[in-house]
């Protein structure tokens, strides 16, 4: 038993010796003190220049006039003179239907007047030689009436005849099917041999006028009284671009606003002019529209994804930069007042000066008074941000407002 004991003791004291190094290391840590962890951000400079207030919308390529070509009488088409896609002028042949029908119509048409003139004649003669037999008392007044009666029915007759001759004639005419405006031809719906009827509904052919071209779009209506304004300065210029284009845009007139307000989207119609004759843009085409109102002088601009919102409205970090560290800085927040949003770039009014630096990068990490780890914006990161395309220093500035 004492054995045991002396065991047990022995082991006790081996432990405690065995945890003499690390008793030590258990006591109060005196830690060195840690730097404080800076947020990476992304920065851009505040800009001042001249840049164009312009409306960007949707727009749709219609024709100045489309004319769905349909017969106005019957029979087989004898003669097709058109073929798709073929460019026409107003007045040309386009089909042909069998005019033999028509030919014959008029021929009876004037054999029917000619004999009826021959009986008004001879209606005539016999009403002067009754009226003179009646003033001498030879004939009855009711022989009279009855000469004078057809004779004048004949007249009327005659009249009926005269219409009905015009009306085979014309006919005649409305077999040659022609242009009635110049334009280009869509896909041809008939052939050679088709036998189509008067008024039929189906189209032959549409030809729409493709030169020059009109591009419909919408604004909202709250610019209507800017854009009247602009208009009765002056002739404004729209910039196209057609959907797909690889060769940017075209430039195009506003040609026309229309009358009223579209009271179900709160928007106005507009329509502008191209003259189309390189044939950038084609009936259906859906483009993209930019209205240029006026030119801002010696704007404030920020890229519109460094603006924040916040309950208080729109406000942006700036960075004042450390004195000793251009790469460290500290950020505060700062209220601004957005005038226009053009596209990537915003207008600012107030809250920012030139060439403060605005965090484009990185807000979500931010609070105000928290430090920061200043990495400039590259340069394709600043054109995508701050413009679209980069634009010589001397050239004004564009953007699109929304």
């Amino acid at each position: 038993m004492t054995n045991i004991l002396c065991v047990r003791s022995r082991l006790v004291v081996l432990c405690f010796l065995c945890l003499l190094p690390v008793l030590p290391g258990c006591g109060p840590d005196k830690k060195a003190p840690q730097a404080d962890k800076s947020v990476p951000v992304t920065v851009v400079a505040v800009v001042r220049e001249d840049v164009d207030y312009t409306l960007g919308a949707v727009g749709n390529v219609v024709p100045l006039a489309s004319v769905e070509i349909k017969s106005r009488v019957g029979g087989i088409i004898e003669e097709q003179l058109v073929v798709n896609g073929q460019d026409v002028r107003k007045g040309d042949l386009l089909f042909r239907i069998d005019p033999r029908s028509f030919d014959l119509a008029v021929l009876e048409a004037e054999a029917r007047l000619a004999r009826d003139r021959a009986h008004l004649v001879k209606a005539r003669e016999n009403l002067r030689r009754y009226s003179t037999l009646r003033d001498m008392n030879v004939v009855a007044q009711q022989q009279y009436d009855d000469t004078y009666a057809e004779a004048t029915a004949l007249e009327n007759t005659i009249r009926l005849n005269e219409a009905t001759l015009a009306q085979s004639r014309l006919d005649r005419e409305y077999a040659a099917i022609t242009a009635p405006i110049s334009g280009r031809v869509g896909i041809i719906q008939v052939n050679e041999g088709n036998v189509i009827k008067a008024n039929d509904d189906r189209t032959l052919c549409v030809i729409n006028q493709i030169r020059p071209i009109n591009i419909s779009f919408a604004l909202p209506e709250r610019f209507l009284g800017e854009v009247m304004d602009r208009l009765a300065q002056g002739e404004m210029s729209v910039e196209v671009t057609p959907s797909g284009s690889q060769t940017g845009p075209v430039t195009a007139r506003l040609a026309a606003v229309d009358n009223a307000v579209d009271t179900a989207t709160g928007t106005i119609r507009l329509l502008a002019a191209y003259h189309n004759d390189d044939n950038r843009l084609w009936p259906g085409q859906f483009a993209r529209v930019d209205l240029t109102l006026r030119t801002i002088d010696d704007a404030l601009l920020l890229p519109t994804r460094a603006v924040m919102q916040g309950l208080g409205g729109s406000y942006v970090y700036v960075i004042r930069p450390d004195a000793s560290d251009p790469a460290a800085g500290v950020a505060e927040a700062r209220d601004v007042v957005s005038a226009h949003i053009l596209g990537e770039r915003t207008v600012v009014s107030a809250g920012v000066a030139e060439g403060e630096l605005v965090v484009l990068d990185g807000q979500v990490s931010l609070a105000p008074g928290a430090k920061v780890s200043i990495r400039k914006a590259s340069p394709d990161a600043m054109g995508a941000a701050v413009v679209s395309g980069t634009a010589p220093p001397a050239a004004k500035a564009q953007g699109t407002a929304q």
